[in-house]
């Protein structure tokens, strides 16, 4: 783990490790500080809150949201939820996927966009829909999707 990562580790441990239920917010600190939970910081999360690797590991594993590598410079999150799914998500994701050359959790080869699954984004009235770095996007078709990629300067 790189000193920047290490810092951002320890800081997030030290300042939540006390708090009740403690793994949660620290997980989640972590990756809104680095965009991924590093494998190297499991043992030193688990020490802290006196807990083994594993369980520490099995909640990481557990959750969808948490990432284990670090993204692309831009995320991009499409609903698999049954609501978009109802309205067209599975066209739609496989189109993604065909259009990137990549598949869920992983990212393009220029290191650009992340590909990711995610069990619903609350936008279930506008679906099918999709989130691009934390900016949520409903009735999703493929034309505004290839807009949206787009904009992010992804290569056709």
């Amino acid at each position: 783990m790189d000193s920047e990562s290490s810092r951002s580790v320890d800081d997030a441990v030290s300042r939540l490790k006390d708090v009740p239920g403690g793994l949660l917010p620290i997980l989640h600190a972590i990756q809104d500080d680095l965009g991924y939970v590093p494998q190297e910081s499991v043992p030193v999360i688990a020490k802290a809150l006196n807990l083994s690797r594993a369980e520490v590991h099995g909640v990481v594993s557990f959750y969808h949201h948490f990432r284990t590598a670090k993204p692309g410079r831009h995320v991009l999150q499409v609903c698999r939820a049954e609501a978009c799914q109802s309205m067209g998500a599975d066209k739609l994701a496989a189109h993604v996927r065909e259009r990137l050359g990549i598949d869920f959790h992983e990212t393009t080869a220029d290191g650009n966009l992340t590909l990711e699954p995610v069990y619903c984004l609350g936008n279930c009235a506008c679906a099918p829909s999709v989130m691009l770095d934390g900016e949520p996007q409903g009735r999703m078709t493929a034309e505004r999707l290839e807009a949206l990629i787009a904009s992010v300067g992804a290569a056709r």
